[in-house]
């Protein structure tokens, strides 16, 4: 049995990352196990297990003490003393008790209860791995779904998919290979169960550090991420190297960069603007494609006032609400938007001359050339 043992120990530590330590645990808890059922005793029992030489033995451990009460656990002085005088009160005497045909009926009994350990042991490993990626970004592939769930193979388990965490606009087909944000890592009865989204702002985000190299190594920073998965987002970046563009960067030539992560999200637009510190310029920067004439800020209320050109109002609104929203989400103000002649009429914009407070300090989608008129 020796050399059998020993090989099958390296495969299992080799081939499914368990030590052989825990393997040879999960072994002599077997074989205690095994031992009791099987001999029908509730003695306290050590298995000494020789991988070498391939022998496994069982001891009875008995504590010393003045009286007897069980047997099976206790022995008396002078019992302990008859095997060797050195004992004394309170010491552990240990007595060979291995049946003859132990061997033949642990490996049948054994067998399980070591499958069952590997199998928790692996399934300690997988979790260990993954919960070190919550947040995480990883390629999968997709295997089947069903009414409630998409299942993503990531190699070593299948991951959740959860229709509410799908993009609206995505077809999923076996065997695709899609990205997916892992969100939620749980120790379950069966196993690691691993919750991940294509639709959560956080996958944009790693997309963004893995396609601009100054995201990644932290000279230009994202600051804030608003997403309507699908459809449309919006990021905000900064720098503090004066000599570093961005949103520039973020773009990449000829917009190579956002154009890789627009592709990934199949055709989501994505807006790229500048933060600022100071939300006057943030909440005028977030609003593009529109053009910006006033932005009141009431501090208090966490709440904004913006007011743009007549023409720009839809504009600045977007489809459905949708340019002011992200803009909110992005910034974390309030946005209340008012024309010119409305704020005109309203008291609160008595400037004469009209002058943008800022000019476009941003990226836009560049199929957003038609934005104003698609939203009129």
């Amino acid at each position: 049995m020796g050399n059998e043992l020993l090989d099958a120990l390296y495969i299992l530590e080799n081939e499914k990352g368990i030590s052989r330590e825990v393997l040879i645990d999960a072994i002599e808890a077997a074989l205690i196990s095994a031992y009791r059922r099987n001999f029908n005793q509730a003695q306290n029992v050590r298995i000494d297990l020789n991988l070498g030489k391939g022998t496994m033995r069982v001891f009875a451990r008995k504590d010393v003490v003045d009286e007897v009460f069980d047997s099976r656990l206790e022995i008396s002085v002078e019992e302990a003393r008859a095997i060797d005088p050195n004992y004394q009160l309170e010491d552990i005497v240990e007595m060979e008790v291995t049946p003859k045909d132990f061997g033949r009926i642990a490996a049948q009994t054994a067998k399980q209860v070591v499958t069952q350990r590997v199998r928790e042991a692996e399934r300690g490993i997988i979790y260990a791995e993954f919960i070190d990626r919550e947040e995480d970004i990883m390629t999968g592939i997709v295997q089947r779904q069903d009414s409630r769930f998409i299942y993503v193979s990531l190699g070593k388990i299948e991951a959740l998919l959860p229709v509410n965490e799908q993009m609206p606009n995505e077809q999923y087909k076996p065997h695709d290979r899609i990205k997916v944000f892992i969100t939620k890592v749980e120790k379950t009865s069966k196993g690691p169960q691993i919750f991940v989204s294509r639709s959560h702002p956080g996958l944009l985000k790693r997309l963004f550090e893995i396609e601009v190299p100054e995201i990644f190594d932290g000279t230009v920073e994202i600051k804030s991420v608003a997403r309507e998965a699908g459809d449309r987002s919006k990021i905000s970046v900064h720098s503090d190297n004066e000599e570093v563009d961005p949103v520039g960067s973020c773009v990449g030539q000829k917009g190579q960069r956002v154009q890789a992560i627009v592709n990934e999200l199949k055709g989501e637009k994505i807006d790229i603007v500048k933060w600022s510190e100071n939300p006057v310029i943030f909440v005028a920067n977030a609003l593009s494609p529109s053009k910006v004439l006033e932005v009141i800020v009431k501090e208090e209320e966490k709440a904004t006032t913006v007011i743009v050109p007549d023409y720009q109002l839809s504009l600045a609104i977007g489809k459905r609400g949708q340019n002011a929203r992200l803009a909110a989400k992005l910034t974390g103000w309030k946005i209340d938007i008012k024309s010119e002649t409305e704020a005109r009429e309203a008291g609160i914009y008595p400037v004469e001359e009209q002058e943008f407070l800022l000019s476009r300090d941003s990226y836009v989608n560049e199929e957003d050339a038609d934005f104003e008129e698609d939203n009129e």
